[in-house]
């Protein structure tokens, strides 16, 4: 560009100490002028296209790495987050696996509370049973929740809240909670109940183990207290060979451990379902070789 201008000037200046060319002369100098102020004009848009260009891309390159850093920073937070909810996992999965280890023989609740909470499942022998050797009361999935959901059924919300009136005596109040949903080995297949959320039996299983959750935090037991597991169907007490063992496997366990609680609750909602007028569990699909299909 600074040549051409150099030529624009020196043409421009020839024509001015040039007093007498003739005019064809003066014409094509006078084109060749023209033609070269019209290159210096492209060339300086060329430029200035070329300069804006540049800086959008150096713009661009500075917010792209800027979201880097944001980027790094947010994976190693999420990072922390997943050390500090497994490490989490892990205690309450210890705490819940030294409950079933504990030696048999002698109750881990004091008399009076063992007693109170043996009366409750006598009195409500359809939904609960107690483990009075382990501390575990155990809700039956058949009867607590509605078939397909992790919605909890009228009846054992009344039964839930008298569970957490014990829970909340003096005698309990200071007893660390953790609420363990289990299921079947049956796949969850049904469409309606995986448009729920409850996409296979870890995710049922949690569910279930979070509205009881919800249920005794309703009742003012503090969420301070609770801990939640779903183990799907890892943890059988019963063979899922027959519909009686896989109803016996389909349960939330409430242990109740003399520990201080530090951890914290959840609370999920739902809504019940009836399949076919009859109160199943999950929901019904196929037919297995041992009678009506329940579950999934």
């Amino acid at each position: 560009m600074a040549r051409i201008a150099r030529i624009i000037g020196i043409s421009s200046l020839g024509l001015a100490l040039t007093g007498c060319v003739t005019q064809e002369k003066y014409n094509a100098l006078k084109l060749d002028r023209d033609a070269l102020a019209e290159q210096l004009a492209t060339s300086q848009g060329d430029a200035n296209s070329s300069r804006a260009s540049a800086d959008a891309y150096k713009a661009q390159l500075e917010n792209v790495n800027g979201q880097g850093g944001n980027m790094m920073a947010l994976v190693t937070s999420l990072r922390d987050q997943n050390s500090s909810l497994q490490s989490q996992y892990d205690d309450i999965n210890r705490k819940y696996m030294d409950a079933l280890n504990r030696p048999m023989g002698s109750s881990p609740l004091p008399q009076e509370l063992s007693n109170t909470l043996q009366n409750f499942a006598n009195q409500n022998p359809e939904l609960v049973e107690f483990d009075a050797g382990r501390g575990i009361v155990k809700f039956k999935s058949d009867v607590t929740f509605a078939s397909g959901d992790a919605a909890v059924t009228p009846k054992a919300k009344d039964v839930l809240n008298k569970f957490a009136a014990i829970l909340n005596s003096p005698s309990a109040t200071s007893y660390e909670l953790l609420v363990a949903g289990h299921t079947d080995n049956m796949r969850v297949s049904n469409p309606n109940t995986i448009a729920k959320g409850h996409k296979d039996n870890w995710y049922l299983s949690a569910h279930r183990a979070i509205s009881v959750a919800g249920e005794l935090i309703g009742q003012n037991t503090s969420s301070q207290r609770i801990g939640v597991l779903g183990y799907g169907e890892q943890r059988p007490v019963a063979s899922n060979a027959s519909e009686g063992g896989r109803s016996q496997n389909r349960r939330v366990e409430v242990l109740i451990l003399p520990n201080q609680i530090r951890g914290g609750g959840n609370v999920a909602a739902g809504r019940q379902v009836q399949t076919g007028g009859k109160q199943l569990n999950k929901d019904q699909m196929t037919n297995m070789p041992t009678g009506p299909v329940i579950n999934k």
